[in-house]
């Protein structure tokens, strides 16, 4: 609504069905021209142009080659198990069909090597499981593996297991023949065409029956649980949603950051604002009653919610299908078949492609003697009716597509929402749930039942337009041929009144709705949450209102005289097994006129490198050993226990002209060295063995939780806040182990009274420890900590995720900044290049 968010950076959307669907599209598309410079370094998204789709021809004495992970038993069985019922018993397809997989090393490295031939040995492949055996390590359909080619010497393939060979000769017994010894043309040349025959099965299909007593509050209540439409809060907080940096929509939107994001936004690099779109269409329902319809609204799905992104053109959109079927059953082959072929027409007259996808054909199950297949046939009123929405006019939707393309090109568009899932009163309830506000809507019915006008899912979509824009919009979409109609306003009261023909139908409070929609999720977090924290969250949601930040500063651009030095101050990015924040924390010091090194802890270890070339460490977030023994535990372990790197570690610290910061996994690491508060405040400098050393734990939740969190700056000696003092704003937060823990409470006072905590969580300017404005239950709001000299600060938020405010999700409209520039997050690392200097 109004002032609740915006297409690109805070578009709404219906996010995907958990329904297992027959088909599913993933669409995505660029966002801007492919030839791009990154002052960065390299691009961090690279495309696929057509040059690169072309095999090329083997040559002999080329080498087979293969790259990726270790090989586990994952996947065996293949393609032939994956279509059969789950549950069925087959001894013989269990076994046989590993040689028939569809990414193994059978299929991939016979592929590649066709139409010549190789010998392969088997004990080359690199394996994480040593007990596979010859067949399971043949057969595996591990993720992450690719094979290169590099000149076979035959038109066979040949596998040997060089362990056999080996045994053979140190018995002085004759060589083992091979594992598997055949003809390529065999397996590769003019096969047979395999030929299927599927039967059709009527499906007898009865009109939708709803009680006449029915009120449109009780097919809300019903709708609006339904997982496919509620709030998918459940699935988005406990995913990291801003690792990279490069994020810039993601799932949720609005002041409250509800999940209803259209599409998916991921940049191409930090300092560019091209990149690439993705959305999703799926349909599961509509194929119990029309497949063809099905498909196609499959794709019209997934455009109406790529739309609010703005693309290059509609031609350069491609397509992954993923096919879910239980295609060995009676009927399902041929309803597949009758999807394929329609969604090949409606893409074709789209002129959209389909460049990978998969099948998943095992779609069934045996249980207790019965089949059960999905997706399943229960809907809301345990009926599906005879009717089915349908994409009739292809042509019609690709100049909806373009035509909206323009508008938001135009900035005539404030918000925009598809409809689809739950129907026109879903999709409009989402966009008043995202702005926290309420709608005023007037509705002709054109002779249609209430149900029909509220509830029907044909494709559509909802604009939000300003009145002074309003006949400009209108216009544009009549030149082309697109019908249009206003059917309401937006309302700052909070509430959700409907008419349809004169008549009042609903009149109902935004958020007593809203909590209908977030019911189910919230029961679902019960599962995975403390109790009183899915509580406590679900309760203050009824009241919440947009954060209230201000800024005791405008933020600016990095003066040039910093990138203008020859001699720039270095900084060891630095980072463990399993850190993932290097990128995003090197592009944040490049961005200030720093010269970021990327330096690994082995590097350190075998002594490649020295800490006494930088003025800066970063250490970075991430999960540094998989934190199995707990936050940063094996990191600081690694430094601990090698004297001369720890030695090295404390000098650096010691030194007048250097700086260290810590985000995340790496405040975790600086609080159990003892860098933060330091050995000044309390605690054994360095040793990490103290136990009254202030350190990090578990989140109070539970559980890992990424959210846009509000914190508030205060005074304190970090050189890195310096000026920021007085700010309430924004930041990314994404951790498991972030609650700040004292065990010695004398600690924690002189930390207060030294300022020694200079970010803390807060709710609406004030401190807090209430979740989940404090997600990690921290004392008091504790969100970091720094040395009491200010040059070395730990804290667990991610300014180096949002330092572009492209990576805001939402921000206030009062702020004066440029959108497309930098982020008051900047300001941290250039106080630090000017302490540098």
């Amino acid at each position: 609504m109004e002032g609740s968010y915006a297409p690109w950076e805070d578009s709404a959307f219906s996010y995907p069905s958990n329904l297992a669907s027959p088909l599913q599209i993933l669409i995505e598309a660029s966002n801007g021209a492919s030839d791009y410079g990154n002052k960065f370094g390299e691009p961090l998204i690279q495309r696929i142009d057509h040059s690169h789709i072309t095999k090329g021809e083997p040559e002999v004495g080329y080498l087979v080659v293969k790259i990726g992970g270790p090989a586990y038993r994952i996947g065996m069985g293949g393609g032939a198990a994956s279509s059969m019922v789950s549950g069925q018993n087959d001894a013989d397809l269990d076994f046989n069909a590993a040689c028939e997989g569809a990414g193994d090393n059978c299929n991939v490295v016979k592929e590649i090597i066709y139409p010549k031939g190789a010998e392969i040995d088997i004990r080359a492949v690199v394996v994480g499981d040593h007990t596979m055996s010859v067949l399971e390590i043949w057969g595996a359909e591990y993720q992450e593996q690719d094979a290169i080619l590099v000149k076979p010497e035959s038109r066979r393939v040949v596998l040997v297991d060089s362990l056999d060979v080996e045994q053979c000769r140190s018995s002085g017994l004759p060589p083992p023949r091979p594992v598997v010894d055949f003809e390529l043309e065999k397996v590769l040349g003019d096969m047979p065409q395999k030929t299927f025959e599927f039967t059709r099965v009527d499906q007898p299909l009865e009109a939708l029956d709803v009680a006449p007593a029915t009120t449109l509050k009780d097919a809300l209540k019903r709708v609006l649980r339904l997982p496919s439409i509620g709030s998918k809060r459940f699935l988005t907080t406990k995913v990291d949603r801003c690792v990279t940096g490069l994020v810039a929509q993601q799932q949720t939107v609005g002041p409250l950051q509800i999940t209803l994001s259209d599409v998916a936004v991921i940049a191409q690099s930090y300092n560019e604002l091209t990149g690439g779109a993705c959305a999703i269409g799926e349909q599961p329902l509509k194929g119990l009653l029309d497949p063809k319809a099905m498909a196609r609204l499959a794709v019209g799905e997934a455009l109406t919610n790529l739309v609010w992104a703005r693309v290059s053109c509609l031609s350069d959109v491609k397509a992954s299908v993923n096919w879910m079927y239980a295609a060995k059953l009676d009927g399902e082959g041929a309803v597949m078949y009758d999807a394929a072929v329609a969604l090949s027409e409606a893409m074709i007259e789209l002129g959209i492609a389909v460049d990978g996808g998969k099948d998943s054909l095992s779609m069934a199950a045996r249980a207790s003697g019965e089949v059960v297949k999905a997706p399943g046939n229960l809907v809301v009123f345990d009926q599906i009716g005879d009717e089915c929405p349908d994409l009739d006019d292809v042509p019609y939707l690709k100049r909806v597509f373009e035509a909206t393309q323009d508008l938001l090109a135009d900035g005539l568009i404030s918000a925009g929402h598809d409809i689809s899932d739950g129907g026109l009163i879903v999709s409009i309830l989402e966009m008043a749930f995202a702005g926290n506000c309420g709608v005023c809507l007037d509705l002709n019915s054109q002779g249609g039942s209430l149900f029909h006008v509220l509830f029907s899912e044909e494709l559509g979509l909802i604009l939000e337009v300003s009145k002074k824009n309003l006949d400009i919009v209108k216009g544009k979409l009549h030149a082309v041929g697109i019908s249009t109609e206003v059917i309401g306003k937006v309302t700052k009261s909070p509430t959700i009144e409907l008419q349809v023909n004169g008549a009042v139908q609903m009149k109902e409070e935004t958020f007593d709705l809203r909590d209908m929609w977030e019911d189910t999720s919230f029961q679902l977090e019960g599962f995975q949450r403390l109790a009183s924290c899915v509580e406590l969250e679900k309760e203050g949601l009824k009241n919440r209102r947009a954060p209230s930040w201000d800024l005791s500063f405008t933020p600016a651009y990095t003066d040039d005289k910093w990138f203008a030095v020859a001699a720039k101050p270095k900084v060891a990015v630095i980072r463990e097994e399993g850190s993932n924040g290097d990128r995003e924390m090197s592009a944040a010091f490049y961005a200030t006129g720093f010269e970021p090194w990327d330096v690994t802890m082995s590097d350190l270890l075998q002594g490649a490198i020295s800490l006494d070339e930088f003025r800066g460490i970063a250490f970075v977030g991430g999960f540094s050993y998989a934190d199995v023994l707990d936050s940063a535990k094996g990191w600081s372990a690694s430094i601990r226990f090698n004297e001369p790197l720890l030695k090295q570690f404390q000098e650096f610290y010691n030194r007048p002209d250097t700086f260290s910061i810590g985000v995340c996994n790496g405040c975790q690491l600086m609080a159990l060295l003892g860098w933060v508060p330091g050995a000044e405040v309390g605690g054994v400098h360095g040793v990490g063995a103290d136990p009254s050393q202030p350190r990090f734990i578990h989140n109070e939740s539970g559980r890992f939780e990424c959210r846009f969190t509000s914190v508030t700056i205060g005074d304190s000696p970090a050189i890195m806040f310096k000026g920021m003092a007085g700010s309430t704003l924004g930041v990314w937060a994404a951790h498991g182990e972030g609650r700040a823990y004292f065990p010695d409470d004398g600690i924690l006072d002189r930390v207060l009274e030294s300022n020694l905590a200079p970010l803390r969580y807060c709710d609406d300017g004030k401190t807090t420890e209430v979740y989940p404005f404090n997600r990690n239950g921290s004392p008091l709001g504790v969100a970091a900590l720094c040395s009491p000299d200010g040059r070395h600060l730990a804290m667990m938020p991610h300014p180096e995720r949002c330092f572009l405010m492209w990576q805001f999700p939402w921000y206030p409209k009062h702020w004066n900044v440029d959108k497309k520039g930098p982020s008051p997050w900047l300001r941290l690392f250039q106080n630090a290049r000017e302490w540098c200097s």
